[in-house]
């Protein structure tokens, strides 16, 4: 990963508490399991940022590199990498990811 790109995540996480890195963006996923993530975030009504890792192939191989995590999306919170989908929705389901987003 170049230092251009660790320090572009590095600052979307410094400035978004919640953070998503999907495929698309949250209005036009891209990706059946960005929208799923997306529709749970927009369900809690948060404020969060994103970025979309279709548009820049660097960014999309740094962040799994950086969170050490294959796939996208991914969703930070408070600078720590929670999860991709299935983990999101399995908080969710389970009512600890409000207690992580609020």
């Amino acid at each position: 990963m170049t230092k251009e790109i660790r320090k572009k995540i590095e600052d979307d996480l410094k400035n978004n508490h919640i953070m998503l890195y999907m495929k698309g963006t949250p209005d036009d996923p891209q990706c059946g399991f960005s929208a799923q993530v997306v529709n749970i975030l927009n369900s809690y009504e948060v404020k969060y940022g994103s970025r979309n890792v279709l548009e820049d192939w660097d960014l999309r191989e740094g962040i799994k590199e950086y969170a050490n995590w294959p796939t996208v999306p991914q969703l930070y919170i408070g600078g720590n990498f929670v999860g991709g989908c299935d983990i999101t929705v399995e908080l969710h389901q389970k009512q600890e990811l409000a207690k992580l987003l609020l």
